[in-house]
């Protein structure tokens, strides 16, 4: 009895339940909102895929609206790096595919599968949460390695660094880029990967390259961009073969990159002095006197850099004073050259590159040396010429010029005042000398008047007459014999030389001296 009376009491809570559930769904059919009938061939509300909404759609208009919506991703853009190239190209052209769109066919069978119960609950679901399905897409592998293989195209060799001053008078860098070289089959590889794991947006795929640095890279000249010292001096006074000479000189150092710990030398950089060179003979120094020779003005060019090169506190290896005193700087600033004896050498004592850009403009050449710099901005540097002492030049000396016929006197020399001097460095902090040292010292000759003699002569006692007259350095003895020499060759080229020099000069014993 007790068993009958629960299943009698099971079979009247289920049948309860039955007629409640078949009030709601009449509820809900009396709201408008009918149950589908499992040959509804539309789509139910509320299911997505890949985003795209086909509630109510046919599966014929699902297709195509899935289709448009593949048309779409395809056209997205896909850009492949190699170094600074970029190459483009679309989903579309690597072959991307729709791998699933029959899912369209089950989707008419979404809420209305099952029992009436197992509709209801579906379609309630579909109501309150989206379904969104996912499409699955594929690429064309060989498509894709062939695309990939045209990038090969835009491999390159590695391009050494170089400065170049711009018009801001600063340095930049061209060059110093990586030599590239594809790897197709591992870059086909990344491009499948990244777009098997596309979320959307563009797609971009850093091709994989075999890497070959240059020696001077970008980065490491990009650290070239301070003036670390500059120095000017005038040439406007120079002859025109002396000038030439500066301006060459100037333009085989300009430009020139030098590494960390490497030592420049002005010789190395400006020899051989040869018109092949680019130089012409002109006014230089030998011993006590001045001739010309090719190259007459190179000093010039290495006193403005060595100037230069103290500003920028370069470890100067190598430095001469000339034996004469120069015009162009102060006592103790100058820097001679003489190849093979003498040299203007320096290291580079920072920890970056140093650049050398060295110009010539309205008669003044210009040195600027361009690095990374470390110091302080409130140090700075002052150069001290401090003269010791002043020699008074006494004299003359004479010397012999077989080009010249006896009876040519001409002054080649004025008189170089003598100087002992040093060169000090001052250092200041906030304007305040903090230090002084000596940097060097110098010793300049001081040097009378020089005349040339002209001792061509077919007289042979007038000829060694001279001769020793030049070499007691008699000049009143030279006078005398030209005054008295006896042979008519010699007076009429004497007379010859006279006329050239100075035109009111009168035929007989008298002496031209060009000055």
């Amino acid at each position: 009895m007790d068993i009958f009376q629960v299943k009698s009491g099971t079979i009247r809570k289920a049948l309860a339940a039955g007629a409640l559930l078949s009030c709601l769904l009449a509820a809900h059919v009396y709201a408008g909102k009918p149950i589908a009938s499992s040959s509804d061939e539309t789509i139910a509300g509320g299911v997505h895929v890949e985003g795209v909404d086909l509630s109510g759609m046919s599966p014929e208009e699902a297709r195509s609206a899935l289709e448009n919506k593949v048309s779409e991703l395809a056209s997205t853009t896909v850009s492949l790096h190699m170094g600074d190239d970029v190459i483009t190209t679309t989903l579309a052209d690597m072959g991307y595919t729709c791998t699933n769109l029959d899912i369209v066919n089950s989707l008419t069978g979404i809420g209305k599968s099952g029992n009436i119960v197992e509709r209801y609950k579906q379609q309630k679901d579909l109501e309150n949460n989206t379904v969104d399905y996912p499409l699955e897409f594929s690429v064309d592998k060989k498509r894709v390695r062939a695309f990939v293989d045209t990038c090969s195209a835009y491999n390159s060799d590695p391009v050494e660094g170089r400065i170049e001053i711009g018009s801001d008078g600063y340095p930049y860098v061209e060059g110093g880029t990586d030599g590239l070289t594809l790897r197709p089959k591992e870059s086909a590889k990344a491009v499948r990967k990244a777009i098997k794991n596309w979320k959307g947006g563009e797609i971009n795929v850093d091709l994989v390259v075999d890497v070959e640095s240059p020696e001077v890279s970008a980065k490491t000249l990009s650290l070239v961009k301070d003036i670390l010292g500059t120095a000017t001096t005038d040439y406007s006074a120079s002859s025109a073969a002396r000038a030439v000479n500066v301006q060459n000189g100037c333009a085989l150092i300009n430009g020139t990159l030098l590494w960390p710990g490497d030592e420049f030398s002005v010789t190395r950089a400006v020899t051989p002095f040869t018109a092949e060179n680019g130089y012409e003979p002109a006014p230089t120094y030998e011993e006590n006197r001045t001739i010309d020779s090719y190259g007459g003005g190179i000093c010039q060019v290495s006193t403005t850099l060595y100037n230069a090169a103290l500003k920028a506190e370069m470890d100067i290896t190598a430095r001469s004073n000339h034996t004469m005193m120069v015009g162009y700087v102060e006592p103790s600033k100058d820097a001679a050259i003489a190849e093979g004896v003498m040299d203007m050498c320096f290291v580079n004592n920072t920890d970056a590159p140093i650049y050398i850009e060295g110009y010539c403009s309205g008669g003044q050449i210009t040195f600027v040396i361009f690095g990374h710099e470390t110091r302080p901005e409130n140090r700075t540097l002052e150069f001290t010429s401090k003269v010791l002492a002043t020699m008074e030049p006494d004299g003359f000396s004479l010397y012999p010029d077989a080009t010249q016929p006896v009876g040519y006197v001409l002054q080649t020399q004025s008189p170089h005042t003598g100087y002992q001097a040093e060169l000090w460095k001052e250092v200041y902090v906030d304007g305040s000398l903090v230090d002084e040292y000596q940097i060097n010292s110098s010793y300049y000759q001081a040097v009378g008047t020089i005349y040339s003699i002209g001792v061509a002569t077919a007289n042979a006692s007038v000829s060694q007459a001279i001769y020793a007259a030049i070499a007691s350095n008699d000049l009143a003895a030279v006078q005398q014999i030209i005054a008295t020499g006896n042979t008519q060759q010699q007076t009429n080229q004497q007379d010859a030389q006279q006329g050239a020099a100075d035109p009111n000069a009168q035929a007989g014993g008298e002496v031209t001296i060009v000055n």
